[in-house]
């Protein structure tokens, strides 16, 4: 293709073909509803948002891609597409721990793009109660973070909730400093998640050793407190940073700098087999020697990786516990099947929380 040697030109070809873009958006989206309208003919309740289909698009799509436009753009582009279209079937609401700004509502976004309705809740226990109730279809919790491990209360609640794991999301956390002082040497308190706290600890220690620590349920929480306080500092998100105000002080202060951490998305509804599958279980052990061995061999007798194992008290019996596994494959898959209904035969207590595409898929 010969492209033209001016400007105006080249600039005119560009309206042209936005045009072209914008029409066929919107034929696009034409489909999008009939889709959603088919849907709701076979079941009213049916997820509209599907993870396999929208993961296939843009694998098609950057398989197909012969540049110069960036693969790496075209997820970021077509979750927005995808999530401007599933707005006209219908909303898509998800809940997470709020105020705005914090890296449970990042994540969300990241995930479900712009054009969903994120609505913002108090606590971890009330993304589960809100779901569970069916007032929002998704739920956002924090489960696991690469510095500090496993978020508890989230497998707690896993325990009792009759909800399931619709997917995950790996998203990467960096963490700032943010106030209205102008210098660090100012602060005097610093609010922040107790997580957040616990990622920066060296750092903490290292630049502001005599700064009083305050824990709040929330990072934006945190920074919320310092919009009227020029010697109180938060450790939260640049985007906080912009929606209250506030200067960042120190970029990037988090001790490890691969942080990040691990949500899962949470429904009344399972996820649909996508072929790169991941699914969690919660198993009890009987009290005896070789019982954690013996209940997960049947894993390795049908190839099943394991990818994890954490245990955590049942909170009913002094000294048994609970073991979390994640486990890859789908729980229609004929081998984890089979796994798991040997492993029934062999605890206490099995419960599926859930099949869903790997993120690292």
């Amino acid at each position: 293709m010969e492209l033209p040697n001016d400007i105006p030109s080249c600039r005119d070809n560009i309206d042209r073909l936005d045009d072209e873009i914008l029409r066929i958006l919107n034929e696009r989206s034409q489909y999008v509803i009939q889709v959603g309208h088919l849907k709701k003919q076979k079941d009213a309740s049916a997820h509209l948002h599907t993870q396999g289909r929208e993961t296939a698009i843009v694998e098609r799509l950057a398989a197909k891609n012969p540049g110069p436009f960036p693969s790496s753009a075209i997820r970021p582009v077509y979750r927005e597409i995808m999530s401007a279209s599933l707005s006209l079937e219908g909303s898509q609401t998800v809940a997470y721990l709020g105020p705005p700004a914090t890296f449970t509502h990042l994540a969300a976004v990241n995930k479900f793009g712009e054009s969903a309705e994120y609505i913002p809740v108090s606590s971890i226990k009330d993304v589960f109660d809100e779901v569970e109730r069916g007032r929002i279809r998704f739920g956002i919790v924090p489960v696991e973070n690469s510095t500090e491990g496993v978020v508890n209360h989230t497998l707690d609640l896993l325990v009792d909730s009759p909800l399931l794991i619709y997917g995950e999301i790996m998203f990467e956390i960096a963490h700032n400093v943010l106030s209205k002082a102008d210098s660090l040497e100012q602060i005097k308190t610093i609010y922040s998640h107790p997580q957040a706290i616990a990622q920066c600890r060296k750092w903490l220690e290292a630049n502001l050793p005599t700064a009083v620590i305050a824990e709040e349920p929330s990072t934006a929480r945190a920074a919320e407190r310092c919009v009227n306080d020029t010697t109180a500092g938060a450790i939260a998100s640049e985007i906080a940073a912009e929606i209250y105000g506030l200067k960042i002080l120190r970029s990037r202060i988090e001790d490890n700098i691969h942080n990040s951490t691990r949500f899962l998305i949470l429904s009344q509804r399972g996820s649909e087999r996508t072929g790169k599958d991941k699914t969690s279980i919660i198993v009890s052990a009987k009290d005896r020697v070789g019982a954690l061995y013996d209940m997960i061999r049947p894993f390795s007798s049908y190839g099943i990786n394991m990818t994890k194992i954490e245990s955590r008290p049942t909170r009913r019996k002094v000294w048994e516990y609970l073991f979390f596994m994640d486990l890859e494959g789908h729980q229609d898959d004929d081998r984890l099947k089979k796994a798991i209904d040997e492993v029934k035969g062999r605890c206490l207590f099995l419960k599926v929380l859930g099949s869903y595409p790997s993120a690292s898929s």
